[in-house]
């Protein structure tokens, strides 16, 4: 009797001694801090976080859930130090419960507090943004504009100065000729008269 008690003594205290270290090694990391989401658009968010200083953090886990919905999406990264991940493929306006967990080489940290985010509506994203805001994008394509209507200006001006260049060549060469052409006129001109008599009257012949 007294043997069946002493072995049921040392396996609790076995049993007791074994969920110890389990816990010391599942609270060996502390829960992340400061959960929060950024950059939120109608199908994705970016979602980050903060450990504790000298936590052996080699990765992270992300639980991602529908409120309501029973589905999961487990997103789980290790040999990495980052501090943010990206949620893709979300549904426009729905709400969805978000927890983070450190990832060492002992286990992971116990999860973070829930963060709980709705998606934006398409209409709502589109009716946010400023009729002055300009994205990349746009400024490149509107760059890429009024280069190509300088280089069209350019062009046409070209085209312009060659035009009166030229007409002002042929205006010159005009201009030049003029006098040779008004003395080519008078010359034949005293060619072709009838040489007049000093007293008026032709000159004729005695019979």
């Amino acid at each position: 009797m007294d043997i069946n008690i002493s072995l049921q003594l040392c396996i609790f205290v076995s049993l007791l001694l074994l969920l110890t270290v389990n816990k010391k090694h599942y609270t060996l990391l502390s829960a992340p801090l400061n959960v929060t989401i950024r950059e939120l658009e109608v199908n994705s968010a970016v979602v980050t976080w903060e450990i504790l200083e000298g936590d052996p953090v080699i990765g992270f886990a992300i639980t991602q859930q529908k409120k309501d919905v029973r589905m999961l999406r487990f997103i789980q990264e290790v040999n990495t130090t980052t501090r943010s991940c990206a949620l893709w493929d979300l549904d426009e306006d729905t709400e969805y419960i978000v927890h983070v967990q450190s990832i060492s080489m002992g286990g992971s940290s116990p999860p973070s507090e829930p963060v709980l985010f709705r998606t934006p509506k398409e209409s709502e994203k589109m009716a946010s943004k400023s009729p002055d805001e300009v994205t990349m994008e746009e400024f490149g394509q509107a760059a890429q504009l009024r280069a190509g209507e300088l280089i069209i200006i350019v062009v046409v001006l070209i085209m312009w100065a060659g035009v009166i260049a030229l007409f002002c060549r042929q205006y010159d060469i005009i201009k030049d000729n003029e006098p040779n052409n008004n003395k080519d006129k008078a010359k034949n001109s005293s060619e072709c008269s009838t040489p007049e008599h000093p007293q008026g009257g032709l000159l004729r012949s005695n019979v």
